[in-house]
């Protein structure tokens, strides 16, 4: 195989992986946007949390909402529980790496806030341990997922709302997550500020 050859497949990979999860998974964002609207308009915010590629999609997510997405708008509260390298390793150091987002949760989530997780295995423990602090904290939970859910399918409530690309491919999962982040984004924009 050619490296062209190489390209193209990745390409058509990834739009296969896309049209599968248009065709299941649009219902399941439609009702996440609405949770995330419904947070907002009722002055709660969006905690974001992710590892590696997935906490760039988180920070990548937060972002456009506090500073804006494709229309000028205000600014919509949100944070990435990523970031902050001060805290993450500090919390790491003095307790363990799966405490980095719970811990922050404790301090910052309220109830009623929405913690968006981005997952594309669904095993990571500080991602089931912010999951976890979150249900304490009556917050609703949005993961974005992958592969067979893992761990965190079993850790989440009925209350919260899972959306599960279908692929096993970690390129392909983050890939979809990008896009329903932006569909998200839009979705939230125009429930709130209109067409």
């Amino acid at each position: 195989m050619s490296l062209q050859d190489r390209i193209i497949a990745h390409f058509s990979d990834s739009i296969q992986t896309k049209q599968d999860a248009m065709a299941s998974l649009c219902e399941l964002i439609e009702f996440a946007s609405q949770k995330i609207v419904e947070a907002l308009v009722n002055d709660k915010k969006v905690l974001t949390c992710g590892n590696g590629g997935s906490a760039g999609d988180a920070q990548h997510f937060s972002s456009e909402m506090l500073n804006r997405f494709e229309r000028e708008r205000p600014a919509l509260p949100a944070i990435a529980l990523s970031t902050d390298t001060s805290t993450i390793t500090s919390i790491a150091n003095d307790y363990h790496y799966d405490e980095i987002f719970a811990k922050q949760l404790r301090a910052l989530g309220q109830a009623g806030d929405i913690l968006l997780v981005y997952t594309s295995s669904g095993n990571s423990g500080n991602i089931i341990k912010a999951v976890k602090v979150a249900h304490d904290r009556d917050m609703t939970v949005i993961a974005l997922s992958g592969k067979d859910g893992g761990v965190l399918a079993g850790v989440l409530n009925e209350s919260d709302i899972e959306i599960r690309v279908p692929s096993y491919s970690t390129a392909r999962i983050q890939e979809v997550h990008l896009l329903i982040s932006h569909c998200l984004c839009d979705l939230i924009d125009h429930q709130l500020f209109g067409g």
